[in-house]
């Protein structure tokens, strides 16, 4: 046993028992590495990483590499999901090396830290001998090492430096997002949604930017592919029929076989993304994906307190006790055929259980390619009876699943994560009206600022066994203060926006960067890194700093606070004109779109305030900032607006407003886009 049996990471303590001396990253580590003067392994992966398992059973519980590594190095394990800003240093440092990342992450480095040579998945033998001649060149040659280690660090903060436009400007262009656009459309898959490559993500980010520009612009073509994409990603095996939920990503272009690992901050993003198409198209399809997901996450990652785990593993033991990749999702034609008896030819035709839907070893993973009412016409059936029919099915497949070993779960709570699933209830109640997903919403927003933030102000970013650790990253506070405006914005209570508002001077004060006009990762308080990271790019999860600019942009509006404003302008600035890849930038383009003609405040004052809000929230109006109270007021952009005994709507623009009005049958007609 080494000494990660003392961490509390589900996937630190899952290489406890491997014979490599594994250690976990803190400063007393690091120290050791120095008065040792041994390189350094750090090992980057999660729990839930399928290759990352490959390469622990092939390499990390072999006794051969474990003398080679525990001889000659220090070997530190991370948890990337612990620990993203580590993770985000040295995949810097693999992709300059190697032109290319993932996980899991292994790099060599010197004593102080500063790598010299990694990669990702290796196998055993390349292993040892990658090793081997590293720590032959130290022993014999170290200034070679030491000299591409400074080369290393220099690329490292070049790439880490932020490229500002010299002339800003504070025009909002609508060209500009058009041309985006259109250079991204050319990468669209027409024919299954998505991009036309694979392996295939969901990228959430990007469909709420190209949703949000469809409505707006009155681009109908890009609608429907949007609506093409949320359609086929609902049909595919990436969206688990049985039990609810998305996998990570779809290995293949028809999003039909995943890689089996479902992770918290995928499923709360869908949610979010399917709730706002739902509001626009009423699509009951979406519907049905909204209810699902969360109810697989009310079974599989609601705790007791109302925090969320992290993720469900990719394997799973089958009935042999071999542990293999989405062994708990796949189903043989004899199963079905047993399980559904003589309704199997029908189930077949809408579950394809043929060629299209054959995955490997004669396992099949559920794929829809047509929709149930086109299946249904051609059975003669109604849409109705086949639906009663699905949900029976999918009763009783989930039955027998349940009988299987259950995927291993990372059982600890991230404090950003847990963010976007609140944010997620708070979008799925909005669009759907339920009122269990408002009580969930208050309990996980109860959860969240009794456990993660402490009486300091501050934000920790990890939770597990009633005991928060590691000092908050930007995604914490970015997430956090984004939910909380959600909250007041369905709530009205204005606790919500305060607390969001002491989070963002927390930040300011401890990770804005004024020389850069960007936040950085870690706090000041953190002990810094080999290089300053600042993250920009919008990913599967959008960057910390354009969530925090759109933040700062809605929390200038309620406080009237331009200092907000001119933070969040000069960060669109220096990113806007830049952007060459515009699916790494959309919720840029989001935050951006903010600044256009037809964005909108609304106040809601009176006793229907509350009941109001819910009409407004249950409609697409991205382009509307919404307000309100039921009684006097004084947060700024409320104040002085309340009157007794009287409901008025106050329609705002580039902070100018218009009189009041008193009916919401005229506020809607003027807020509403017409299509």
């Amino acid at each position: 046993m080494n000494e990660l049996h003392l961490e509390s990471s589900p996937y630190l303590l899952q290489h406890a028992n491997n014979p490599v001396h594994w250690k976990p990253w803190n400063d007393k580590t690091l120290e050791a590495a120095q008065l040792s003067n041994k390189l350094i392994i750090i090992s980057v992966g999660y729990s839930a990483c399928h290759w990352c398992h490959v390469m622990e059973h092939e390499s990390f519980e072999n006794q051969e590499v474990a003398n080679v590594m525990n001889q000659n190095y220090i070997a530190i394990k991370v948890d990337r999901e612990e620990r993203p800003d580590i993770d985000a240093v040295y995949m810097k440092a693999v992709q300059l090396m190697t032109s290319q990342g993932g996980w899991p992450m292994n790099v060599v480095c010197l004593p102080d830290g500063r790598p010299v040579w990694g990669g990702t998945y290796f196998k055993t033998n390349d292993w040892i001998n990658y090793l081997n001649q590293i720590q032959e060149l130290y022993q014999e040659q170290p200034n070679k090492l030491i000299d591409y280690a400074n080369k290393l660090a220099n690329g490292l903060q070049e790439t880490s430096s932020i490229i500002h436009n010299i002339e800003p400007s504070s025009n909002f262009d609508y060209n500009t997002l058009q041309n985006l656009v259109q250079k991204w459309s050319r990468s669209f898959d027409n024919d299954f949604g998505g991009m036309a490559r694979a392996p295939k993500f969901m990228m959430p980010t990007n469909y709420q930017f190209l949703l949000r520009y469809a409505y707006q612009q009155k681009e109908d073509k890009l609608l429907q592919f949007v609506n093409l994409t949320l359609t086929k990603m609902a049909f595919g095996g990436l969206f688990d029929t049985v039990g609810g939920g998305f996998s990570r990503y779809s290995v293949d272009l028809k999003w039909h076989v995943p890689h089996f690992e479902k992770m918290l901050y995928d499923n709360a993003q869908l949610v979010s993304l399917y709730a706002n198409a739902y509001k626009l198209t009423k699509n009951e399809l979406y519907r049905n994906v909204i209810e699902k997901t969360l109810s697989f996450v009310e079974n599989d990652f609601l705790t007791p307190e109302y925090g969320f785990f992290s993720a469900l593993d990719a394997d799973s033991l089958t009935f042999e006790h071999k542990l293999e990749e989405g062994a708990f999702y796949v189903w043989t034609k004899p199963e079905l055929q047993q399980i559904l008896k003589s309704d199997f030819d029908l189930f077949a035709q809408l579950f394809n259980i043929n060629s299209f839907g054959l995955w490997e070893h004669n396992n099949y993973v559920l794929i829809q390619t047509e929709s149930v009412t086109k299946i249904a016409e051609k059975n003669n059936l109604t849409e109705s009876e086949l639906n009663i029919k699905k949900q029976i099915w999918e009763n009783l497949l989930f039955d027998e699943r349940i009988k299987r070993q259950h995927p291993r779960r990372d059982d600890k709570c991230l404090c950003s994560w847990n963010a976007l699933m609140l944010t997620a209830y708070i979008d799925a109640y909005k669009a759907l009206q339920n009122e269990n997903y408002l009580k969930i919403a208050l309990q996980s927003a109860a959860f969240i600022t009794t456990k993660f933030l402490s009486e300091n102000g501050n934000l920790f970013h990890n939770y597990k066994n009633d005991k928060a650790t590691i000092n908050g990253y930007l995604e914490d506070y970015s997430f956090v203060i984004e939910a909380f405006i959600n909250l007041y914005q369905v709530t009205l209570n204005e606790q919500w926006l305060h607390v969001s508002k002491q989070l963002t001077d927390y930040c300011l004060d401890h990770f804005y960067d004024e020389k850069a006009h960007f936040f950085r990762f870690t706090s000041r308080l953190d002990s810094p890194l080999i290089a300053v990271h600042f993250e920009i790019e919008d990913n599967v999860i959008p960057a910390s700093n354009s969530v925090m600019a759109n933040n700062l942009v809605l929390l200038s509006i309620y406080f009237n606070w331009s200092y907000y404003e001119q933070v969040a302008q000069k960060m669109l600035h220096h990113v806007v004109p830049s952007i060459e890849y515009p699916s790494a930038f959309s919720n840029w383009l989001s935050v951006f779109m903010h600044f256009s003609s037809q964005n909108k405040e609304l106040a809601l004052c009176g006793s229907d305030a509350a009941i109001n809000i819910k009409k407004i929230n249950a409609l697409y109006l991205p382009h509307v900032i919404v307000s309100g109270t039921t009684k006097k007021s004084d947060l700024p952009f409320l104040k002085n607006r309340y009157v007794a005994n009287k409901n008025l709507f106050y329609l705002c623009q580039n902070k100018t407003c218009e009189l009041p009005i008193t009916s919401l049958e005229q506020v809607l007609n003027e807020l509403t886009l017409a299509h």
